[in-house]
């Protein structure tokens, strides 16, 4: 592949240009940070050699037209403010892919989104690409805001797609019309869903709090103290009878919800809790699943531990988790279903504010047969 000749692009207060070895420093004091050290494939412990390593790559890059890094600077001052450019350039399929870090010190003032977009639109100008691929690690939301901000579109997730770890990544692509103007706010704004979402779900898992009668309870994550106890619960008839927990629930059953709860979290595809009592002893689950087709929807889950039932626990724990649902996540519907005959789970729903809807015929698959269910939703109305 023929080689490219370096460039510089001024836009928005931003210079980006190729690195330089007085860089070297800059980059070196960023790459501690424990944000870029997570998220990117930064060697670790970061070495000085490895900053020297680093600049002197991305000049090869230059020179071989496989890539183009840019040192993203401040127009005024000319800091080095992160790093925004293509990995690699594949002139075949008229694509590359996107990465970018913004450096600790410079955070909080768009610099990505800004030396995304110009990078975007450099590529597509300048080097006649066709498409840019984008992907991050699934919980990276900092990287997620600047890919929505900067028009890509995110298509989905892909399994196992680090080899080096077991976990997940997002994954899109930006083209030549995606991208928006400078100055344009673009999609993912500060106050729009995707921006409160990617708050609450970026950061740890919070605790809430009900009362029962005289007795404080707490919705918290599940942790490993929690197992045994959700095995018991998960082994008891009523549970078995109403729900698709597996049968002959083992503690590596236990074992494998705690990873998925946590992976849940992280992909922001529900809020699942632990209720507990006053002592913090297990005393129930409850899951609030967020709707994949409907952002403003999402539907409640709950089993309680058998020493607790009949205490008004579970409607409390349902109004505190919703409440949070719709003032914290922004929901403006969260559904309940129970197969027919699940008595105690209607109560806890009616007790907690649900309307009863009617019943739907063969909603549910319980086990390898459809099942019909008793259908119920609160409204964020209901709560005001």
């Amino acid at each position: 592949m023929a080689g490219m000749e370096p460039v510089e692009i001024v836009e928005e207060g931003l210079v980006l240009r190729p690195w330089r070895s007085a860089d070297i420093d800059a980059v070196f004091r960023a790459c501690q940070d424990t944000d870029i050290q997570r998220w990117t494939g930064v060697p670790y412990p970061y070495r000085y050699e490895d900053a020297e390593g680093f600049v002197a790559s991305r000049d090869r890059q230059w020179q071989l037209g496989t890539g183009a890094s840019f040192a993203v600077c401040d127009a005024d001052t000319s800091e080095v403010l992160g790093l925004c450019g293509l990995n690699f350039i594949d002139r075949n399929h008229e694509l590359s892919e996107i990465g970018y870090w913004t450096a600790p010190w410079a955070r909080g003032r768009g610099v990505a989104v800004r030396a995304v977009r110009a990078v975007a639109r450099w590529a597509f100008d300048e080097l006649k690409l066709r498409r840019l691929l984008w992907s991050a690690e699934v919980g990276n939301y900092a990287s997620r805001l600047v890919a929505l901000r900067s028009g890509v579109r995110i298509e989905g997730k892909l399994r196992a797609a680090d080899p080096a770890g077991s976990g997940y990544e997002w994954f899109g692509s930006l083209l030549p019309g995606d991208v928006p103007a400078p100055g344009e706010v673009g999609p993912a704004g500060p106050d729009t869903l995707e921006a409160r979402r990617a708050a609450v779900f970026g950061r740890p898992q919070p605790t809430l709090f009900a009362t029962a009668g005289a007795q404080e309870l707490s919705l918290r994550p599940l942790a490993e103290r929690d197992l045994d106890a959700l095995v018991a619960v998960c082994r008891d008839p009523d549970t078995l009878r109403w729900t698709t927990v597996p049968e002959n629930y083992t503690r590596a059953d236990a074992e494998d919800f705690l990873r998925f709860v946590r992976n849940s979290w992280v992909a922001g595809t529900s809020a699942p809790f632990v209720l507990a009592d006053a002592t913090d002893r297990y005393a129930g689950s409850i899951d609030l699943r967020l709707s994949p087709a409907d952002p403003l929807l999402a539907d409640i889950g709950f089993m309680t531990a058998p020493h607790v039932r009949g205490r008004g626990y579970q409607p409390a724990a349902l109004a505190a988790l919703c409440a949070w649902g719709f003032t914290t996540l922004g929901l403006a519907r969260i559904e309940w279903r129970a197969n027919v005959g699940n008595v105690a789970s209607r109560r806890a729903a009616e007790k907690a504010g649900f309307t009863m809807e009617g019943t739907a015929r063969g909603l549910l698959n319980h086990r390898g047969t459809r099942v019909d269910a008793w259908v119920g939703s609160l409204l964020a109305e209901d709560l005001r």
